[in-house]
This record gives structure tokens, C-alpha cells and sequence, in this order.
């Protein structure tokens, strides 16, 4: 393109102090080092993690910076040394990189490259400088792969090819929500046909747990939300029953095992809140349940609970972007897509241009969206 090792100016939306919202600005994005690749981002979903990010709920995050990280788009230029894509490539960021050479890559049972922002800062570039400028002041990057600008500029590790005519502005969603909830329920929980299911909390990715318990054969999916107008979208998705918790006078803990008898076979907790952490666990089968933190907890939070409930044989489990080593398996997701294998369309319930940001935010927050796309 003729863009090539220039400075591109661009629109983006850059957060400079901690709980405001966004600013759409213009940036300048230099080219692309060594092993960097610069993409032009097409479209980018709005996801919890970010809300959480701007929020100051998510450590080590350097102001200013742009946030975004669930995005699609097409490789403008590539630095030197790059292989995995070239200009004119579909696209997806990876808020986690597969860098394929260290110990945790190389590990089949883990996706956690230790290159992981929650390992090792991302707020620069691998040399330690950014590739934004506004305003003549640097701007951090925001997981490597910042997508709330137009251009922008990520390490190799951090990038993988998708198919050609995949429609970018649905695939966004592969990025970080629909891939994390779908594998939540069968990388992690690894759910068995026939089973019974419980997810605490209905947002995209809640959702997306609904359609990989469903693709995995579940019996009963039990949706759990104190917004019932998310039920009707679960229903659709798979879910054989809803339920909100303010419609009862007990804990909802003690209402599952009165539904299940002893508990259900897997336990979701999607909201990232402490208390519904230990509610998902103890609403698992005392002998054989199993229990998955998918929800981002609040910085610096502390669990208290009963070590007797995983005595009897519970398991407790976290994942991280549904346990895909991203770089291999977000491309196959995509394909899947390509092949009607799942239709996460559906959670897809706006999409704005990229100046209405923060009316995305605000229907996040008032639980009016389940997932709002911006387009370029």
C-alpha cells in the first residue's frame, strides 16, 4: 500500500485519565519495527474486560493508552522478518499472543504464553516504545493490540490470519468473547454429553458458554442473570431454563441444588464478582462438579470460602481466552464460522459507528446490549 513505512494519522479513542470516558482524537501510528505488524482495524467489539480496563480494574495499565482488544481488520504494512501474514491479510489481534517458543507454548495443556500481559507488561511494544503519538505525547498500547484506533501495531506473536472472505465485522467477536465462552465450556470444563450446566451471568461471553454447552451435548443449561431481559437470548441460544436470583428469598446456591439434586455437573461464573465465584462453586456436584472462572475478578480481591466444599472432590478452575492457543486455534474458529458450525451473530445486538464509542459503553452498562460492534 502506499501507506508503506509512513507515519499514517488516524481516528482512535484514547483513554487519558483513569474512569473517564474516551476521547476520539487524532494519532499518528508509525510503521511497523522488526517482527511488528501494522493493521488497519475494520471493526471492533465492545467487550466487559474493556469496561473493567477503564474502570482501573485490570493491573498494570499505563495512562494514556488505547484500549480495545477484539478486533478484525487487514495487514496495511509488515516489519521485517514477518512470515505469518502479509499485506492485504484478514486479520484478528490477539489480546493473547502465541509466541510458540516459550516453555508455556511449547506445554500442549496450556494457552498461557508467558508474553501474556498478566505476566509481562503489554503496554509497549517488545522494545519497550510505543507507536503512538497524539497530541506530540506517546500513548501506550493496550495488550499488544490496541483496536479502538483505526491503524495499529502489534507484535507478530499477536496476530493471526483468518480466512479471506470471513465478514470482519462479525468475526471480531472471535478476539476475545465468543472464543473465551464457547472454550470455557469445552477446553476447560470440557463438558460431557448429557450433563447438567449452570452460568452465572448472560453477557456475550456468558452467552457464549450457553453455545458451547450446547455444541458439547448438555441436557440442561441453566441461565442465571438478575437481568431477565437477557433470558429470551439465552433461550435461543440453548439454554433450558433461566433464572434470576432476586425472585427468590434463599441463595441461589441453595435453589440449584434444590433443581439438580446435588448439584449440576459444571458451573460458569461470568460476572466477576467474588460472591458468585463461591455460588458457582458451591452449586456444583459435592463429589464430581467442576467450576470455571471465566469472569475477570476486581483488582487486588480476595476469596473466602469453605475448603471442605473441594475436600469431597470439587474442582475449581480458571481460563484465559477459552484455553485456545489463539494463534493456532482462532483461525479454525473462524473456519467453523465460515462452515455455519456456530452463529454467533446473534449476540451481536448493535453496531455503531466508531465516533458513537461511548454510547457502546453506556448500553453495556445498562445491560440494553448483549454485543455492540463499531465500524471504521
Amino acid at each position: 500500500m502506499g501507506t508503506s513505512g509512513k507515519v499514517i494519522k488516524c481516528k482512535a479513542a484514547v483513554a487519558w485519565e483513569v474512569d473517564k470516558p474516551l476521547s476520539i482524537e487524532e494519532v499518528e501510528v508509525a510503521p511497523p519495527k522488526a517482527h511488528e505488524v501494522r493493521v488497519k482495524i475494520v471493526a471492533t467489539g465492545i467487550c466487559g474486560t474493556d469496561d473493567h480496563v477503564l474502570k482501573g480494574s485490570i493491573p498494570n495499565i499505563d495512562y494514556p493508552f488505547i484500549p480495545g482488544h477484539e478486533g478484525a481488520g487487514i495487514v496495511e504494512s509488515i516489519g521485517e522478518g514477518v512470515t505469518c501474514v502479509k499485506p492485504g491479510d484478514k486479520v484478528i489481534p490477539l489480546c493473547l499472543p502465541q509466541c510458540g517458543e516459550c516453555s508455556f507454548c511449547l506445554n500442549p495443556d496450556t494457552n498461557c504464553c508467558l508474553k501474556t500481559h498478566l505476566h509481562e507488561s503489554q503496554n509497549l511494544m517488545p522494545d519497550k516504545t510505543s507507536r503512538f503519538t497524539c497530541k506530540g505525547k506517546a500513548i501506550h498500547h493496550f495488550l499488544w493490540i490496541s483496536t479502538f484506533s483505526e491503524y495499529t501495531v502489534m507484535p507478530d506473536s499477536a496476530i493471526a490470519r483468518i480466512d479471506d472472505d470471513a465478514p470482519l465485522d462479525k468475526v471480531c467477536l472471535f478476539g476475545c468473547g465468543f472464543s473465551t465462552g464457547y472454550g470455557a465450556a469445552i477446553n476447560t470444563a470440557k463438558v460431557k454429553p448429557g450433563s447438567t450446566c449452570a452460568i452465572f451471568g448472560l453477557g456475550g461471553v456468558g452467552l457464549s458458554v450457553v453455545v458451547g454447552c450446547k455444541s458439547a451435548g448438555a441436557s440442561r443449561i441453566i441461565g442465571i442473570d438478575i437481568n431477565k431481559d437477557k433470558f429470551t437470548k439465552a433461550r435461543e441460544l440453548g439454554a433450558t431454563e433461566c433464572i434470576n436470583p432476586q425472585d427468590f428469598k434463599k441463595p441461589i446456591q441453595e435453589v440449584l441444588l434444590e433443581m439438580t439434586g446435588h448439584g449440576v455437573d459444571y458451573s460458569f461464573e461470568v460476572v466477576g464478582h467474588t460472591d458468585t465465584m463461591v455460588a458457582a462453586l458451591v452449586s456444583c456436584h459435592m463429589g464430581s462438579g467442576t467450576c470455571v472462572l471465566v469472569g475477570t475478578p476486581p483488582l487486588g480481591s480476595q476469596l473466602s470460602f469453605d475448603p471442605l466444599l473441594l475436600f469431597t472432590g470439587r474442582t475449581w478452575k480458571g481460563c484465559l481466552i477459552g484455553g485456545w492457543k489463539t494463534k493456532d486455534s482462532i483461525p479454525k474458529l473462524v473456519s467453523g464460522y465460515m462452515e455455519k458450525k456456530f452463529n454467533p451473530d446473534v449476540l451481536i445486538t448493535h453496531t455503531l459507528p466508531f465516533d458513537k464509542i461511548n454510547e457502546g459503553f453506556e448500553l453495556l452498562q445498562s445491560g440494553k446490549s448483549i454485543h455492540t460492534v463499531l465500524v471504521f
